[in-house]
């Protein structure tokens, strides 16, 4: 062993200094990150609550250190920004949970540092039910039955919500998150109920409670469905629930006050989606026709605007489908306007002047020479007086002879002709017009060119006359006056709007209610359509069957109001791509009609058709035959077995049906709701017995459901709405 021996201190601080440089040297040398001070790897925390209700949303922060990078990636589950079936997650970390509690209510947030992806921080998220909010709740009467139905709106409902009435669990029915039924007896002389929500686990809680008045029904189911039968484009379920509570004339009262649905405007260039692949814009018209009929809220305004263009006819025969939707709106506008209006309207609309060459009518510049009188003579034959002179209640003025007397002369045709002389297409800018004929355009009415309007005098009906020197404008007025006032307009357009809308062989009493109703709505206006309306609707020949099922009335339904009130009574949607409901018009067309394809200004079919060995006034029978009947079958079959084209109606064992099908006394309930919703209620007890022995044979719900349909909705007795 070697001695020890001492170290000089000067030498002892030499090493001491070495060392430390090295030590400096290398930490520098070992320093890594992105700016980042001393040799620390980044670091990430996350802070947010740890559960969040459906519909409510958690704002998760991370915190990063150790680098100056301090962004970092969102995920859940280990998906960057999340999904649908798990909650999504913004750049920002608000975490929105998925619209349903997933099967494990528990998911992981993720923070993974943009700096080093690999440095994570991870929360465990817990998913609860939403809070349920009761805002109002009814108890209205069942049209299934002799109890009654409980409706309840707030928010954050979910599949497995229950109602809780006077403290009892109902079974319940999830119609979506912000309504839910129950159907629940009801004690004699009870006239509230308290009505509470119960949201299911995880997270269940209990609403505040409302309080359910029973509502007495204002109308019978019957006489509910009825009148939705005449006024709308089918009957549904929760239609018939509202006219119950309201009445039959508050409803109409408050159909009157719903705004217009608008056709959309259909561009020439491109065309739109819906149309392109036809290259036809006259696709792209029926479509929007079709939405508006069965998913409008204006149901009774579109109905009517339905029956004026089946009175004043213009078809893609000859028009554009720019042309017709410019039409129906004009026609849905003025539907409870005035019958003048309507006139005047019609008169003007590019559509009508393309159709019945209005529309650029000159004036006669020789004495060979004539104004077209194309549509002077229609606008008096269908559109306002008829050919023969008639009687208050509709029926015909005979001569002395017993003969009908007519309503003009063909010199008073040629007449009104040089009166709507002189007017083409309007300006797109809106500016007077300076040549004739004018470039087409569909939207706006036509304008006058006055150097094209024949400035004569004109005799029209009734002895007067339009002095000369008058402009278009002024001529058009004075002869559209004229012709407004003579007194068979009344009776001739009332017999044909209640033939559309009740009965196809009203009675003359029926007619002469109506048409006086027309003359004078009581506060001395004339041709006002809110007030025939109404008394079309309330007349006692049209409520008179909702007491008597034997009550001989109604009429058959045109192909168009039988797909749509199929459509609307299954609640069949459309699923189509491109929200096209064209496949429609594919379907009625079989059967002798699509929306504004009449063949001729006759319409479909024409007022005064009598089935051939009879002496029915029937006029949609015009249109049934053989094939008609058969393709009516095979039409049917493809509603009930779901094989329309972009459209789903849903009869399986799940849809309201199927489930009504599978419960206590299920093939009875069935057949009574089919009844209900097709039938006003007032299936024949035969019918009901067989149609029931029948579906009990099978064990499917779903199949019951469908056989139950078809077997009603091809009856004759649903055929002819009643």
């Amino acid at each position: 062993m070697l001695p020890l021996r001492s170290v000089p201190a000067q030498k002892t601080r030499r090493v001491a200094v070495a060392m430390l440089v090295c030590c400096l040297l290398y930490v520098a040398g070992c320093s890594s990150g992105s700016g980042g001070s001393g040799g620390a790897n980044p670091q990430v925390a996350i802070n947010g609550a740890s559960q969040v209700r459906l519909g409510g949303t958690t704002q998760f922060t991370a915190t990063v250190t150790n680098t100056t990078n301090t962004a970092v990636l969102w995920q859940v589950n280990g998906v960057t920004g999340g999904a649908s079936a798990t909650g999504t997650i913004s750049v920002s970390g608000l975490y929105t949970p998925p619209a349903t509690v997933p099967t494990t209510n528990t998911v992981t947030v993720t923070a993974a540092t943009v700096a080093a992806p690999t440095v994570t921080a991870s929360m465990t998220e817990t998913i609860l039910n939403s809070l349920p909010v009761l805002s109002s709740a009814a108890a209205l009467p069942n049209p299934f039955g002799t109890n009654y139905v409980i409706d309840a709106t707030g928010t954050g409902f979910v599949n497995g919500s229950q109602l809780q009435v006077s403290g009892t669990n109902a079974t319940t029915v999830f119609v979506s998150a912000t309504e839910l039924r129950a159907t629940v007896n009801v004690a004699s002389g009870v006239t509230s109920l308290p009505i509470a929500v119960v949201n299911p686990n995880p997270g269940g809680t209990t609403s505040a409670t409302a309080t359910a008045q029973i509502q007495v029904p204002k109308a019978t189911v019957t006489a509910a469905a009825r009148l939705l039968d005449q006024a709308t484009f089918g009957p549904t379920i929760a239609g018939i629930e509202h006219v119950q509570s309201v009445g039959l004339d508050a409803y109409i009262t408050e159909q009157f006050s719903v705004p217009a649905t608008k056709l959309a405007d259909i561009p020439t260039n491109p065309l739109p989606a819906v149309c392109l692949s036809a290259n036809n814009a006259a696709v792209c018209a029926e479509s929007e026709w079709w939405q508006a009929a069965i998913t409008a809220p204006d149901q009774l305004r579109q109905r009517v605007a339905l029956a004026l263009s089946e009175m004043f006819v213009i078809s893609t025969d000859t028009d554009s489908g720019q042309a017709i939707t410019q039409y129906h709106n004009m026609l849905a506008n003025d539907a409870f306007g005035n019958y003048l209006t309507i006139m005047k309207d019609v008169t003007l609309s590019p559509g009508m002047g393309i159709y019945l060459n209005m529309v650029n009518s000159a004036k006669p510049t020789s004495a060979t020479q004539i104004a077209n009188e194309n549509y002077a003579r229609e606008l008096m034959q269908l559109f306002s007086t008829g050919l023969e002179l008639l009687n208050p209640d509709g029926t015909p003025q005979l001569d002395s002879s017993g003969n009908p007397q007519p309503v003009y002369t063909q010199a008073q045709v040629q007449a009104f002709a040089r009166a709507y002389t002189g007017w083409t297409f309007a300006n797109a800018s809106g500016g007077a017009v300076t040549r004739f004929p004018n470039n087409v355009y569909y939207f706006a009415p036509m304008a006058p060119y006055e150097s094209a309007h024949d400035m004569t005098a004109k005799t029209l009906l009734n002895g007067t006359t339009l002095p000369s020197g008058q402009s278009a404008e002024q001529d058009l007025d004075g002869a559209l006056a004229n012709i407004f006032n003579h007194p068979n307009v009344g009776p001739f357009v009332c017999r044909q709007l209640i033939q559309h809308l009740v009965a196809s062989n009203p009675s003359p009493a029926y007619v002469g209610r109506v048409a006086a109703v027309f003359a004078d709505n009581g506060n001395g206006v004339r041709g006002d359509m809110k007030a025939v309306i109404r008394a079309i609707l309330e007349d006692p020949d049209a409520r008179a069957g909702d007491t008597s099922s034997s009550f001989d009335g109604g009429h058959l339904r045109e192909p168009m109001l039988w797909i749509t009130n199929l459509a609307r009574g299954l609640g069949t949607v459309n699923t189509d791509a491109n929200g096209s409901y064209y496949s429609l018009s594919n379907s009625s067309n079989a059967l002798g009609e699509r929306p504004y394809r009449s063949p001729s200004v006759f319409n479909f079919f024409p007022p005064n058709y009598v089935i051939p060995g009879t002496v029915a006034n029937a006029p949609e029978f015009g249109l049934e035959n053989t094939a008609s009947t058969m393709l009516r079958l095979s039409l049917a079959d493809s509603f009930v077995a779901n094989k329309i084209g972009g459209f789903k109606t849903d009869l399986s064992a799940t849809s309201t049906l199927g489930m009504m099908a599978s419960g206590t006394n299920g093939s009875g309930n069935l057949v009574d709701a089919l009844g209900v919703i097709f039938m006003h209620g007032q299936m024949p007890s035969q019918m009901r017995t067989a149609i029931v022995n029948e579906v009990s044979t099978l064990t499917d719900p779903a199949q019951r459901a469908r056989v139950a349909t078809y077997l009603v909705i091809t009856s004759s007795l649903y055929k002819v709405e009643h």
